[in-house]
């Protein structure tokens, strides 16, 4: 299953219009750190916080965590070293019997208590964890991991993060030694075959934490909260180009579209490439009624990204509305052929297959959506139409 953590890199509005959510893509900006420009923020518009914003609190330790490594790791460790006692905690049945569910991004305390998390909360957690044993961590983002998905009418792009604890060398060890390094991964074990990274530092995981829930609170509606996580995650990392793109998002949803326009012309100026940027930037241009400009910045868009993703999606909606069945089960199959792990792509092709009669194929395609669902609610709505659709092909 992909490791849709949240905030990884875009949001947009409306043609298409991303919300980042994980923590990969946009980590990886080029510009030097420095302090983003002091109009960046519109603070007065934007009521105070009612969760506190403490950047801290992401890899804080409950008392049942310090239990945790203080007995259970330690009672496992007397036959191994830490960190591979750590790791078989986290993937053994008998040790915290974690599941990953991408429904928010949760604190590394929140994700040992509900033994669940997305791929930045389950990070966070073994962090915290294997600093708390006194081990070294190194945080990488996985790249070429970024998927996307859609939610409340928003796409959004989640990449995939891991961690690498580290024995830290004896004084008299010369030269790289390959064994000290222990990955952590919440993917399957074989789709790490070939995995490509780049590290990371604290600094950014704890922005893409933050810049995680802005987009989880934009998307429920809490824009004050969320442009309060926006703009401390812009303060933790400002290399994250992630984070500028959700806060122009949230001041483009507030109405403030000129802070809009300038927040995210900002970041694209660094990201000169970036679609989502081009995207989200050509939107709250045509919002100040410059739409010449908005034309020319989708011109680009076109020429970089002539297919964008849920294009064909989109398309077998439309083949869906118009009762042309076939059309539409060939149209999500090129879009799964471009992402067979999203669950609603799998959802849709079995509507299609059931409207045509083909009660087998869509059967298949809704254990697909089942399988590759990313949280439990999702999980559990698929499970109950395909047990309805049994139940009906058995009589």
């Amino acid at each position: 299953m992909k490791c849709i953590s949240g905030i990884s890199e875009h949001l947009r509005l409306g043609f298409l219009s991303p919300l980042l959510l994980c923590a990969a893509l946009a980590g990886c900006a080029t510009a030097p750190a420095t302090p983003p420009p002091p109009d960046l923020f519109n603070d007065a518009s934007f009521a105070r916080p009612t969760v506190p914003v403490d950047p801290r609190q992401a890899f804080a330790l409950s008392d049942a965590m310090r239990q945790y490594v203080r007995v259970d790791i330690a009672r496992a460790a007397r036959n191994k070293n830490p960190r591979r006692a750590l790791a078989d905690a986290l993937h053994n049945r008998a040790g915290l019997q974690l599941e990953y569910d991408a429904a928010m991004t949760r604190t590394a305390a929140q994700a040992f208590d509900a033994r669940s998390g997305n791929c930045l909360s389950l990070v966070l957690m073994t962090a915290a964890l294997a600093k708390e044993m006194g081990l070294d961590v190194h945080y990488q983002l996985v790249l070429g991991e970024e998927s996307w998905s859609r939610s409340g009418g928003m796409y959004f792009v989640a990449g995939h993060v891991n961690l690498a604890l580290e024995r830290r060398a004896a004084s008299n060890t010369l030269g790289y030694d390959a064994d000290a390094i222990l990955l952590i991964d919440f993917l399957p074990g074989e789709d790490l075959t070939g995995q490509r990274t780049q590290q990371i530092s604290e600094s950014t995981i704890l922005a893409m934490y933050l810049n995680n829930r802005a987009a989880e609170t934009m998307a429920s509606g809490e824009l004050d909260q969320a442009y309060w996580y926006a703009r401390a995650a812009i303060l933790q990392d400002p290399t994250f180009a992630g984070a500028f793109n959700t806060l122009g998002i949230i001041q483009l949803r507030h109405g403030d579209v000129e802070p809009a326009r300038r927040t995210l012309a900002y970041a694209q100026e660094r990201s000169p490439s970036n679609t989502v940027l081009l995207s989200n930037l050509a939107q709250a241009l045509d919002g100040l009624g410059r739409a010449d400009e908005a034309q020319l910045l989708r011109r680009k868009l076109l020429a970089l990204q002539p297919e964008p993703p849920f294009h064909f999606f989109n398309l077998g909606r439309r083949a869906m509305d118009a009762a042309d069945y076939q059309e539409a089960a060939r149209l999500f199959q090129r879009e799964i052929a471009r992402d067979p792990y999203y669950h609603e792509f799998h959802f849709w092709l079995a509507q299609a297959y059931a409207r045509m009669g083909q009660l087998s194929q869509a059967g298949r395609q809704l254990e697909l959506a089942m399988n590759n669902s990313t949280t439990r609610s999702d999980h559990g709505l698929y499970a109950a139409k395909l047990q309805r659709l049994r139940a009906v092909t058995t009589h």
